[in-house]
């Protein structure tokens, strides 16, 4: 007889408040460094901002109501190939017709957070003004060593191991086929969905492609690519420092980003501002409550340094995986604020393209930032592919 599946179990954290008093105790005895005057956001995050979140997270932050917020989503874990995994679960409410199941895959530095908000819309379209029919069963993973899944203990898994995994996940929740979203490293995740199951995943739909690897004769490539190749290098020179040592030497960082709640803050806070659509001011596309909640659920959790292992494993992907074709059918919605936005010719080169848009607001955090326009992105995208799921 087959084994039987795993069972997943709901699951409900609640952190103890010796936990609390320990955040809050470190927060309150940092040690402050010292900064240019006027240097702002220039040299990386921004003291004086960074003193007043921490001031905020020591004696303001309600955590236990941000734990219960995010515990209104039905949650679970399972185990599957040696790690618990943890996932969000939630079902379509009032379709008359075929439901799709979605995968939706997240990225750095965030968890199953990057889609809290937009759970509801997708499952529930009819109770915030769209069609019921266009409902999607919901299934939002934390990858190994993210969020409140197992931190592996031996090498970390990169986004095809993940891949397979979340194929895994769909069939041990009952779904042969389904579509698969996601964005960052979510967006290989996905990538990787779509080449190794495409006989169970129907359509995937992305926010970026990456960065781009490209080991052909570039004058193969359009000119708009190459200027692409181009912005992409530059990019990486002034902006890809924390994924150089996140690549290299990872568990360097990890002791100091393990030990100082300030220093973690400091480090994801950034990029929060960095990449998403706000102008700047990071305040504009998350609030003090947001931006710490995605923090704690870091520091809780003890995953920063397994999270940044993840840019490592991923590093030694061979060059051939990049150089795949995805044949089934890629949407893109590449939102303005995102960086490093792709041309249409590199799309069509990789993919199978059957919808791009570029909408006008949100940034790398698109499911966060405008949650009800990545769902109406969803929604339109894989309207075409509901009946061919279930047929």
């Amino acid at each position: 007889m087959p084994d039987a599946l795993p069972r997943p179990e709901s699951f409900i954290p609640q952190t103890s408040p010796a936990a609390l008093a320990d955040l809050r105790a470190r927060l309150r005895a940092t040690r402050w460094p010292d900064a240019p005057e006027d240097a702002g956001w220039t040299l990386g995050t921004d003291l004086g901002y960074l003193r007043e979140l921490v001031a905020y997270w020591a004696d303001g932050f309600d955590w236990p109501v941000q734990e219960a917020a995010l515990a209104r989503l039905p949650r679970f874990r399972v185990p599957l190939r040696g790690l618990g995994v943890h996932f969000v679960h939630a079902r379509a409410v009032g379709p008359a017709g075929p439901v799709l199941p979605l995968v939706l895959c997240h990225g750095w530095p965030d968890s199953f957070w990057r889609y809290s908000k937009v759970v509801p819309l997708l499952t529930d379209p009819g109770a915030h003004g769209g069609d019921p029919a266009d409902a999607f069963d919901v299934v939002v993973p934390d990858m190994p060593g993210f969020g409140y899944s197992d931190r592996p203990t031996g090498p970390p898994l990169d986004t095809i191991a993940v891949a397979g995994l979340w194929a895994e996940l769909m069939g041990v929740l009952g779904y042969e086929r389904f579509g698969a979203a996601g964005g960052d490293m979510g967006s290989h995740v996905s990538r990787y969905l779509a080449l190794d199951h495409p006989d169970r995943v129907v359509a995937v739909h992305r926010t970026d492609a990456g960065l781009p690897v490209f080991r052909g004769d570039p004058a193969e490539l359009a000119p708009e690519e190459r200027a692409w190749l181009e912005d992409a290098v530059a990019w990486g020179g002034t902006e890809g420092a924390y994924a150089a040592m996140h690549r290299t030497k990872p568990q360097t960082a990890a002791f100091g980003l393990t030990d100082s709640p300030a220093g973690l803050a400091a480090w994801i806070v950034e990029k929060l501002r960095g990449w998403s659509d706000c102008d700047g001011d990071v305040e504009r596309s998350f609030t003090k409550d947001e931006i710490l909640t995605n923090v704690t659920l870091y520091w809780l959790t003890e995953t920063i340094g397994s999270s940044m292992r993840t840019y490592h494993a991923n590093a030694a992907i061979p060059p051939a995986q990049h150089a795949r074709r995805v044949e089934v059918p890629s949407g893109f919605s590449l939102f303005r604020g995102d960086v490093v936005r792709p041309p249409r010719a590199w799309l069509e080169r990789t993919a199978n393209v059957a919808y791009v848009t570029e909408p006008a607001r949100g940034g790398h955090f698109a499911p966060f930032e405008e949650p009800e326009l990545y769902a109406e992105e969803l929604r339109a995208f894989f309207r075409p592919y509901r009946e061919a799921a279930l047929g």
